[in-house]
């Protein structure tokens, strides 16, 4: 059972920018959060980080789970009426994306975390290179955040230690996968766990 002091903690959403089951939970994370009072904490790393401890391959490079998994995201994408465009050189790895989120986020968390949705977003509708800083920084823009700064951001080593300490702790905290989903310390994998989410807001067993 929740803690009382724990109720009304953000939603933890653990995400690369390159899972397509993330970017489905990305559409949908802020308006489960919203209908239990909650905020979301945005939490981009890298698989590649976990992949190294559990051994495990991402569904986009082994064979069989690749051509699944993508007949799995259109199909996915009709059902939900949403845009979905795999861009090419699928899956980049997002390094400075991660960056520039918590270059943001150092001092505006609530554009940090309108600036992640708009890449992941980017990413699958509109084939947003997460690895080239100046189309980052072009979203960003978009948004009304500095493209300067974000270019500065991405190659500040300080950042570069964030994105790294952040990526290791949430694989200490037993992240392994993406979407990741944590409710007051509970955790959810999958984009399909939201029901289950929102379940355990309204009544954790």
């Amino acid at each position: 059972m929740k803690e009382p002091s724990q109720r009304g903690a953000p939603i933890e959403f653990w995400f690369d920018f390159a899972s397509g089951y993330a970017y489905f939970a990305a559409l949908e994370i802020e308006e489960v959060a919203a209908r239990h009072r909650r905020t979301v904490a945005w939490r981009p790393f890298t698989l590649g980080a976990a992949f190294k401890i559990t051994g495990a391959r991402g569904l986009s490079r082994t064979p069989l789970k690749r051509d699944y998994a993508r007949r799995d995201w259109e199909r996915l994408a009709r059902q939900r009426g949403v845009p979905f465009h795999l861009p090419e050189n699928h899956p980049r790895t997002g390094l400075p994306a991660i960056r520039a989120f918590y270059h943001i986020e150092r001092t505006d968390p609530l554009a940090a975390a309108a600036l992640a949705k708009r890449l992941i977003t980017g990413y699958f509708q509109d084939g947003l290179d997460t690895d080239d800083p100046a189309a980052i920084a072009s979203a960003a823009a978009s948004l009304g955040i500095d493209g300067d700064a974000i270019l500065a951001g991405v190659g500040d080593p300080e950042v570069k230690a964030i994105a790294r300490q952040q990526g290791e702790q949430g694989i200490a905290r037993g992240v392994f996968g993406s979407p990741w989903i944590f409710v007051d310390g509970e955790p959810f994998w999958g984009s399909d766990r939201l029901p289950m989410v929102e379940r355990w807001l309204e009544s954790p067993w």
